[in-house]
């Protein structure tokens, strides 16, 4: 009997299935003038969003590639689709969800965390959201959820306000492609003083190959507001490459609160290129939970900018390379004021010649007296063929700051190992547990659904892929 040895041999990754590749309407491959109006025209887009756009693309043409970090010239854009309409309009009843992408979304087990555990859902399949629902009692209250289409109809000031101000078009190359090609994600208000005790979920399904998605998502917490918002993205495996290169941006206002959690796992075909931000006023508090799973490559900083005084930032994240994939990952952190603080807790594994590596920025400017910033990396690599390092930056520019910035890379001790099979516990058993007690700092921050789901993952990497 064939031993399976391979994550690509183990038919229990319940990502990689995929529809016919049927969709209502398709951009032809490339990246034009005429491509970009023509999205912008798909949509029905007032004038200003399609300036945006075309502005956006002049600046992706006269940026560079980035010169470090993973080889992105695979990357052929005359190769990629950048919009892809489904067969389906924007439903608010999943019985009115086609049955295809219906059945794609309960496989993922969508419906049923909105039925269990959640206030609210979108579901957005290749470049379109398919269904968004949101409880009446928060309605009521004023929250606003919605697709980011609807939003720039239907609340164009606010959206006016905050699109691309975080992100500017001008941050780098794949933000001005995504602010030129955008379509989908997620847009939510939460007004002054209201909690949204329950958190709001958008999963995000690329199914059509050579294709990208660029969804964008705009969360506004307004001042003593609070929000938990959960994102999750998957796609099937193709042997052509695909795109993503979303963009997050986030404004917490003063003594404001958000926690933003994110699983992703993209198939090993993606180049994962991705943007997040967030900007924190007084007293507010920014967290990040992110696990990283899938993609060829990846390329993704979470930034938090606290512009108040007062104001946190955590950050805790996990990035999981095998064979193949290499993850430059990391977190950026800015102090713009006195009194504020962040802590850093990223971890990163690597197995069968995966690189993993952590990318950080810490700058704490001039008026940022009293800030503390605590940073801890910590890489575990399986083997002796796989890679990880950190590459840290720390610009500290005031003396009156409590810094500390902590590293470790090393290898699963054979030692443990021993002491595990020692206690009749098989080797490959006792390599899961250490893993997955690695982990654990990441998998009990997110919701229960998301952390069975990060220990699956984990789980599906490890089979039969170590020992």
């Amino acid at each position: 009997m064939k031993k399976k040895t391979k994550i690509e041999d183990i038919n229990s990754n319940i990502y990689d299935f995929r529809n016919e590749d049927d969709y209502d309407f398709k951009m032809k491959k490339g990246l034009t003038e005429e491509i970009v109006k023509e999205i912008s025209k798909e949509k029905n887009e007032p004038d200003w969003m399609r300036d945006i756009r075309l502005e956006a693309l002049k600046v992706y043409n006269k940026l560079e590639l980035p010169t470090w970090g993973p080889d992105l010239s695979e990357l052929n854009m005359d190769e990629i689709s950048t919009y892809v309409r489904p067969k389906s309009k924007l439903n608010s009843s999943w019985d009115d969800v086609p049955e295809d992408i219906k059945n794609t979304f309960e496989k993922l087990g969508i419906p049923e965390a909105e039925r269990n555990s959640l206030a609210g859902v979108g579901a957005q399949y290749d470049s379109e959201v398919v269904y968004h629902s949101i409880k009446e009692e928060l309605v009521k209250q004023g929250v606003i959820y919605t697709d980011m289409e609807s939003a720039v109809r239907d609340y164009p000031e606010l959206v006016k306000e905050h699109f691309m101000k975080c992100v500017p078009i001008t941050d780098h190359k794949f933000v001005a492609l995504h602010a030129a090609v955008w379509s989908g994600g997620s847009f939510v208000y939460v007004p002054k003083g209201v909690q949204v005790d329950i958190p709001l979920q958008s999963y995000f399904r690329l199914n059509s190959p050579e294709s990208g998605q660029f969804e964008h998502t705009l969360i506004i917490v307004d001042e003593g507001a609070s929000l938990h918002f959960v994102e999750g993205c998957s796609a099937p495996k193709y042997n052509k490459v695909n795109l993503h290169a979303g963009c997050v941006e986030l404004y917490v206002k003063d003594n404001a609160y958000l926690r933003y959690s994110t699983i992703e796992n993209w198939s090993k075909n993606m180049l994962n290129l991705n943007t997040k931000k967030a900007i924190a006023g007084k007293n507010a508090k920014i967290e990040w939970v992110s696990g990283s799973f899938g993609s060829k490559k990846s390329m993704l900083y979470p930034m938090s900018i606290l512009n108040g005084e007062g104001a946190k930032t955590e950050y805790t994240g996990i990035s999981f390379a095998g064979e193949g994939q290499n993850l430059d990952t990391g977190f950026k952190v800015v102090h713009n004021a006195p009194n504020t603080s962040s802590l850093v807790n990223a971890k990163s594994i690597s197995k069968d010649g995966g690189v993993c590596t952590y990318r950080a920025l810490v700058r704490v400017n001039e008026n940022a007296k009293n800030s503390k910033c605590s940073v801890s990396c910590e890489s575990l690599m399986l083997d002796n063929i796989s890679r990880s390092d950190t590459i840290p930056v720390n610009d500290i520019r005031t003396d009156d700051v409590e810094f500390s910035h902590e590293a470790k890379i090393g290898k699963i001790s054979d030692k443990t190992i021993f002491y595990l099979m020692s206690k009749g516990i098989s080797e490959e058993d006792a390599k899961a547990m250490i893993v997955r007690g690695f982990a654990s700092p990441v998998s009990k921050e997110l919701p229960m659904e998301y952390a069975v789901e990060m220990n699956n993952l984990i789980n599906l990497e490890l089979e039969g892929a170590i020992g």
